[in-house]
C-alpha cells in the first residue's frame, strides 16, 4: 500500500492533541502566564471598549446579533457566541496593545482569548477549562508563526490567516468536540479564510485591527458547524491546494506537532509596553533611554538616525507614515512614534488622539527622522529585534544606544505590577477601583473560578 495514502493529515495530530489536553496536563508556568495575558488582555479589551472602530462595530452587532448566553466586554450585554467572540476580540485588539509573538510571522496570541471565553460560557465551564483555552492558543498560533520560510507576511498575506487555522480548535475544545470534529472545524475555518497584507501596508484603515478578530469569530462559528456534523477539509494545511501547496516554498511542518506537551510556548511569547506595532518596541526604548539620559529637547535635536529591519524601513517608514492622519496609521509609523517619544517622553494611548497627531511640536519632529534597513540588523531578526538610534543635536553632539529586544520581550518582560498598571490605566475611564480589584483578583485565581459566565460578568464597566 502507498504509504503516502494512509499518512494522516497533520491536523488530525493537532486535532486528537487539543481534545485531549486538560489543565492537569500543563506546567505550573504556563498556567501563571495564561493569567497574565488574560489580565493584560482585558485592560486592553477595557481600553478598546472606549474607541470609535469599537462603537461602530457594537451598533452593526446590536443590529445583527443573535441573543445567547455570551458577555460582550464593557457592556456587559449577552449575544450569540460568533458575535461575542468578534466583538471581544476587536476591543483586545483595537489599540494594538495587546501580545506579540514574532519569529517566521508576527501574531497576537491573545486576539483568539475570546474564542476561549465564548466557548466557555457556551459551556458553562470553569476557569481551569479558559486557561486550557487559552494556552491552547498561544500553542498553535506560536508554533504556525514558526513554521514557514519565509513567513507568509513576507509573501504578501496577513497573520489572520494563521488564526483561522487556530481559533477553531481552541473553541472546538472549549465546545467540547470530538478530535474529528475539531479536524473538520479547522478545515471550515481556514479554507475560507485568508487575509490579504494590504490591510497593513501604506495608509492603515480600521481593517488593520479588524482581520484578526474576524478570524477568530470564523473559529467559532466553524466549531458551531462542525458540532452539527458540518464537514470540512481534512488536508487544509498539508494536502492538494492546501495551506502549503497555495503558499510555498519551504514549511517545517514538523514544527506544528514535535513535542507537544513538553514545554508550552505560552511561556515564549511577548508583552506590550507600548500601544504601537511590534517593531517600533525596540527603536522606542532606546531613543526614550537616550532622550531622558540626556534631557534632549526637541529644539535641541536635530536628526535622529535609525538602522533597523527591512521592513522596519518599508512598511513601517514609507512616504503614508511621515504624514499620518489616522490613529491606526500613526501606530504603525516609525517616524510618528519616535517624534511622540522626543516631544512627549512617552507613547501612551494619549499619544494617538487626533489632536495629539495633528500636534505642531510631534509635527515638527518628523521630518528628522530617519530610517534605513541594516543588512546586518536584518541577519539577526527576528532572535533579535536589533535597533541602533543615532540623536544628533544642534550643537553636533551625538548620542547612539543599540538595544537587541525592547521591554515586553520574555528576556525582559513586564513584572506583575507593571501589568497591573497597564490594566489600571486602560480600565479607569470605565471601571471604578472596586470594581478593577474584584476583577484583578478573579483573573490572578482563576484556576479556583467556579464559573467563566460569573468571571465574564465582571468585566461590565460601571463608569
Amino acid at each position: 500500500m502507498n504509504s503516502k495514502a494512509t499518512k494522516q493529515p497533520v491536523t488530525a495530530e493537532m486535532s486528537h492533541w487539543a481534545a485531549g489536553l486538560k489543565f492537569e496536563d500543563l506546567s505550573e508556568d504556563a498556567v501563571y502566564q495564561a493569567k497574565r495575558f488574560l489580565l493584560d488582555s482585558v485592560g486592553c479589551a477595557l481600553g478598546g471598549y472606549q474607541q470609535h472602530d469599537v462603537v461602530l462595530a457594537l451598533d452593526v452587532l446590536r443590529e445583527i446579533a443573535g441573543l445567547g448566553s455570551c458577555t460582550v466586554i464593557g457592556s456587559g450585554e449577552k449575544m450569540d457566541a460568533v458575535s461575542a467572540s468578534l466583538a471581544n476580540a476587536l476591543m483586545i485588539r483595537c489599540m494594538d496593545y495587546n501580545d506579540i509573538y514574532w519569529k517566521q510571522d508576527p501574531s497576537h496570541p491573545s486576539d483568539i482569548f475570546p474564542a476561549a471565553m465564548a466557548g466557555c460560557e457556551r459551556a458553562e465551564s470553569d476557569g481551569r477549562e479558559l486557561i486550557v483555552g487559552m494556552v491552547l492558543g498561544h500553542e498553535f498560533e506560536q508554533r504556525l508563526c514558526e513554521a514557514a520560510f519565509p513567513g507568509i507576511r513576507e509573501r504578501g498575506w496577513h497573520h489572520a490567516t494563521l488564526t483561522a487555522f487556530v481559533s477553531p480548535i481552541v473553541a472546538g475544545r472549549m465546545l467540547k468536540l470530538s478530535a474529528e470534529q475539531i479536524q473538520h472545524a479547522i478545515g471550515i475555518s481556514a479554507s475560507r479564510h485568508c487575509t490579504l497584507g494590504a490591510v497593513t501596508a501604506g495608509k492603515l484603515t480600521m481593517m488593520k485591527n479588524t482581520v484578526d478578530p474576524m478570524a477568530t469569530q470564523s473559529g467559532v462559528f466553524a466549531a458551531l458547524l462542525a458540532a452539527k456534523g458540518y464537514t470540512g477539509p481534512e488536508h487544509v494545511i498539508d494536502g492538494k491546494e492546501g495551506l502549503t501547496h497555495c503558499f510555498g516554498p519551504e514549511w517545517k511542518l514538523g514544527l506544528l506537532t514535535d513535542g507537544l506537551g513538553e514545554s508550552w510556548r505560552i511561556t515564549q511569547c511577548g508583552m506590550k509596553a507600548f500601544p504601537t506595532e511590534a517593531l517600533t518596541h525596540t527603536p522606542i526604548s532606546a531613543t526614550l533611554a537616550i532622550v531622558k539620559d540626556n534631557d534632549l529637547r526637541p529644539t535641541l535635536i536635530q536628526k535622529i538616525h535609525i538602522r533597523t529591519t527591512a521592513r522596519g524601513a518599508d512598511i513601517l517608514s514609507d512616504p503614508s507614515k511621515y504624514d499620518p492622519h489616522t490613529k491606526e496609521t500613526a501606530d504603525h509609523s516609525l517616524p510618528y512614534v519616535i517624534a511622540a517619544a522626543v516631544a512627549e517622553r512617552q507613547v501612551t494611548p494619549l499619544q494617538f488622539t487626533m489632536a495629539k497627531i495633528n500636534d505642531p511640536v510631534i509635527r515638527g519632529q518628523l521630518r528628522k527622522v530617519e530610517v534605513v534597513a541594516d543588512p546586518e540588523i536584518e541577519k539577526v531578526f527576528p532572535a533579535l529585534q536589533r535597533v541602533v538610534v543615532k540623536i544628533t543635536t544642534t550643537e553636533g553632539e551625538i548620542f547612539e544606544n543599540q538595544l537587541d529586544y525592547p521591554k515586553g520581550d520574555p528576556r525582559n518582560p513586564l513584572t506583575d505590577r507593571e501589568i497591573e498598571e497597564k490594566f489600571e490605566a486602560l480600565a479607569d475611564p470605565v471601571m471604578s477601583k472596586r470594581a478593577q480589584k474584584r476583577l484583578k483578583d478573579a483573573i490572578w485565581n482563576l484556576e479556583k473560578c467556579g464559573s467563566v459566565r460569573e468571571l465574564m460578568g465582571l468585566m461590565k464597566a460601571d463608569k
